[in-house]
């Protein structure tokens, strides 16, 4: 469904001198600065794919989003999506992809929801019918039967998130481009918008490329991931296997020693109770790793997968445990460790 091959595009930027003179000097005499916002991305997305975008600020994610969608040329490099050349920017073409930016809106402010959606169908032409039954599913997929004749600047921030998908929707486009569609948005609505996302997609097999800084978003919708770095594609492939892209696979181990455990439970730690169990000093040190402690008196330790079980074994007989957990790497660390490692 979406073919991009060696996709770039740089962005000349002008560099003014600080102060009155250094403007002057810029009308004779300008210095440019070429900033590569993509740097030769490619990649392959089939139909029916759901698949994370991600890369720190900067990593030239919603440039390329823009250029898949006609919105700016590339410097070099194609892309073709179901067949067209986003760059001729062909009716047929518009009718067949959506973008939803999560920092800027497309209904009108001052109207009803109803009203935009209204002025859609005819931009696209859609039979009557039509644009009832969609409408009809999308509202009640999203929940927001009454709030279509609400003015758009009365919604929430969820609301009007809802409100953005349904209008990127309503034609039923095969390609969705989410740009942060959950930024901004408190738990109950991000969930809201992952499930509807999730059932949509499944429903209608929509290829959808989301960018997203929230990592549940990913988790929970992505199976794929491509991530960029300073225009630079530096993976592309399963979310489980993320973890290995920077090395070995590891595990998180905390632990809290028994004696501990007790004055915790109690009326917290008292001063100097940390180092009141004999068998977990302050210095207590794992021979597989690197041990910290934190104030509140838990170990942790960072532990290869391979060798989980040798660490607890040697945590469990070194002493009592009050409690103890063994944790996958948070994903935000993963892609932290993997952009840091790019640098």
């Amino acid at each position: 469904m979406i073919e991009v091959r060696h996709l770039t595009r740089v962005f000349r930027t002008y560099k003014k001198r600080p102060g009155f003179w250094g403007g002057v000097r810029g009308l004779f005499r300008r210095e440019f600065e070429e900033t590569a916002a993509a740097k030769d991305v490619s990649f392959d997305i089939a139909e029916g794919e759901f698949v994370g975008f991600l890369g720190p600020n900067g990593a030239g994610k919603t440039t390329t989003l823009k250029m898949l969608s006609g919105l700016i040329y590339p410097t070099s490099g194609t892309a073709r999506v179901a067949g067209f050349d986003p760059t001729k920017r062909e009716n047929a073409y518009r009718r067949l992809f959506a973008l939803v930016l999560g920092q800027k809106n497309q209904l009108w402010w001052d109207l009803p929801a109803i009203e935009s959606f209204n002025l859609l169908c005819a931009i696209y032409g859609l039979p009557a019918n039509e644009f009832k039954a969609s409408l009809d599913e999308l509202v009640t997929l999203l929940d927001v039967g009454k709030k279509l004749n609400v003015m758009v600047r009365e919604l929430s921030l969820g609301e009007r998130m809802k409100m953005e998908l349904i209008a990127a929707l309503i034609h039923r486009p095969r390609v969705l481009f989410l740009d942060e569609p959950t930024i901004g948005l408190d738990v109950v609505s991000q969930k809201a918008v992952r499930q509807f996302l999730r059932d949509y997609n499944r429903r209608h097999r929509v290829t959808i490329l989301l960018t997203s800084h929230y990592m549940a978003d990913i988790k929970e919708l992505c199976d794929r991931v491509i991530v960029i770095h300073k225009g630079t594609k530096i993976y592309d492939g399963a979310l489980d296997r993320l973890e290995t892209a920077g090395g070995a696979r590891q595990k998180i181990i905390t632990f809290l020693p028994a004696l501990a455990g007790t004055l915790s439970l109690a009326n917290g730690l008292p001063a100097g109770a940390r180092g009141t169990s004999p068998a977990f000093p302050d210095t207590w040190q794992s021979r597989h790793g690197t041990t910290t402690r934190s104030d509140d008196g838990k170990f942790t330790l960072r532990v290869p997968v391979d060798q989980v079980v040798a660490v607890s074994q040697e945590i469990l007989s070194a002493g009592p445990v009050a409690d103890i957990t063994i944790e996958d790497v948070p994903l935000e660390d993963v892609i932290a460790e993997l952009f840091t490692s790019q640098k």
